[in-house]
């Protein structure tokens, strides 16, 4: 029996996100998620799916305490072996994990041994509120099954190829390679996803085509892919730069930072606290669910009209400058909770983008769909693409390429 199967691990501070795929056809197998780990209130949400062939009944879910980390995924390789799919299964390959931050040293997926390990928890202090969760959820896994191969696939690795003048911040150089400033960008397996279905999409290989990349849900980040390779993204040092997000400010001048400082009084956790957790659209106008913001604006609220022609202005300024920064266009991809939901998102940020080939069929991007979809205007010089991302598959395809070669 050829070991094809991959667990897939996304582990939050609290929370642990699963997913059971098997790569011999691309299938998914299990779905599921633990919160609110550490608390009386935990919640274990487990879902065993058609594909996997198995009678485990549907969703179940498990309410009680579950105290950290070891017993999240105990309790998550229990749930898989009622279903007969459990972590000492033979069919299981590897295990993939999600970890936010690679530096400037993981630019690829990575078997994990003990110094990898130890790389990743040196890149802490680059990803303060991920990194450690992702260690924590790699340690349980290798002591559950240290025999198979653990892979770390990173947020940052898509973005790697960025040219240095693209990720380089205009700061003195030598302080910046002291503590490690530069653009690292973040969301990278979702746009590495995205850019390569809208090449299939378009019926072409990823190599012959310049994507742009909206990746918006309540973080957001866009890319620039040229011929299958990222060359710029919205995302810095952290993922509070560029777009208007959820509750992020992203691009914001430095200085604000020291006149909160110096003026508000305001400390450095305080502001920290401030752009990342209560700006953006929150920030804006109390709400970060975009349905909400858009329900409020449709009403006449003049703070969620306001939030979102803010938030719409920040996203065809990345539109154009990724244009520019590409010279040519073949495809703007819409992806994640709003960029594929949102129609009337993705109608205001290419609405007056005639003059850079971008027209929607207006029939075609109200439709709602689970399906990859092209809704831009018969004859439109740039296609308009709505991919859904899958995450989850691509963590899984990187780290099974990597352990069966």
């Amino acid at each position: 029996m050829t070991a094809s199967r991959v667990l897939v691990l996304n582990s939050g501070s609290s929370s642990v996100k699963y997913q059971l795929l098997d790569m011999a056809d691309r299938s998914r197998l299990a779905v599921g998620l633990v919160e609110r780990i550490g608390e009386e209130t935990s919640r274990l949400v487990h879902e065993p799916l058609a594909d996997a062939g198995a009678g485990g009944g549907g969703k179940r879910e498990r309410l009680g305490p579950i105290a950290d980390h070891e017993a999240a995924l105990k309790a998550v390789a229990a749930e898989l072996a009622a279903d007969g799919m459990g972590l000492d299964s033979p069919e299981l390959a590897a295990v993939g994990h999600r970890v936010v931050h690679g530096g400037t040293r993981f630019t690829r997926p990575t078997v994990i041994d003990d110094e990898v390990l130890a790389e990743i928890r040196n890149l802490i202090p680059l990803a303060p509120l991920h990194n450690p969760a992702n260690v924590t959820g790699i340690e349980v896994a290798r002591a559950l099954r240290g025999d198979i191969p653990q892979v770390a696939v990173f947020d940052t690795a898509f973005h790697s190829t960025m040219p240095e003048y693209a990720a380089r911040y205009a700061i003195d150089a030598a302080t910046a390679d002291k503590y490690s400033v530069r653009r690292y960008g973040f969301h990278g397996t979702s746009h590495a996803y995205v850019s390569r279905a809208t090449a299939e999409l378009l019926g072409k290989t990823p190599e012959e085509v310049n994507v742009i990349v909206l990746h918006l849900g309540n973080g957001a980040s866009a890319s620039a892919v040229r011929g299958g390779v990222c060359v710029d993204t919205s995302m810095g040092l952290t993922p509070l730069e560029g777009l208007v997000m959820g509750t992020r400010s992203g691009d914001l001048d430095p200085a604000v930072v020291f006149h909160l400082a110096r003026v508000g009084g305001l400390s450095v956790d305080e502001i920290d606290s401030l752009l990342n957790k209560k700006s953006g659209l929150l920030g804006m106008c109390g709400d970060n669910d975009m349905r909400e913001v858009l329900r409020r604006a449709g009403e006449g609220d003049e703070a969620a009209s306001l939030a979102f022609a803010t938030y719409i202005h920040r996203l065809k300024k990345y539109i154009g400058a990724y244009t520019a920064v590409l010279g040519r266009v073949d495809a703007v991809a819409f992806t994640a909770g709003v960029g594929e939901n949102a129609h009337q998102v993705r109608e205001a940020a290419l609405d007056g983008l005639a003059g850079l080939g971008l027209v929607l069929d207006p029939e075609a991007n109200a439709v709602r769909s689970p399906e990859p979809r092209l809704v831009s205007a018969e004859g439109a010089r740039v296609a308009v693409a709505v991919v859904p991302t899958d995450e989850e598959l691509e963590i899984a395809a990187q780290a099974y390429e990597l352990v069966t070669g």
